[in-house]
């Protein structure tokens, strides 16, 4: 139930990162309207405190959009290890389990045998 609820989780990250940077990114580059809003303006810039204008440009655009494409294969890698880890955990389990079952028959086995053994000995005594 962990690994399944974390890969969810990373998931939905994933998730997150696609729709919102990396769909945005390639209308942005693909338009080629960087800094300009749908009908070709330019977008006014929010001032900061300094006054400097906060609008992204080509290389920024590019560099946000090849972040978090590294981002989104870094969570999809943990997603991919999460999978495998509870793989692993369940063979584990199930090798447990067998060898619980194997150890028990063994007990029983034996137990039956010693049971049997020392019935055909009462059996013995009585028809002398």
């Amino acid at each position: 139930m962990l690994f399944d609820g974390a890969s969810l989780v990373l998931y939905m990250c994933g998730i997150t990162v696609y729709v919102a940077n990396i769909v945005k990114g390639l209308r942005v580059v693909t338009d080629g309207s960087y800094g300009l809003d749908p009908s070709g303006k330019p977008i006014e810039a929010d001032a900061s405190k300094d006054g400097a204008a906060m609008v992204m440009g080509r290389d920024d655009s590019l560099r946000v959009l090849a972040a978090s494409n590294t981002i989104l294969a870094v969570i999809l890698m943990g997603v991919l290890i999460l999978q495998a880890g509870q793989w692993y955990a369940q063979t584990r389990e199930d090798a447990e389990i067998d060898e619980f079952r194997m150890q028990d028959e063994k007990k029983a086995m034996a137990k039956a045998q010693g049971a049997g053994g020392e019935k055909a000995k009462v059996d013995g005594k009585k028809n002398k």
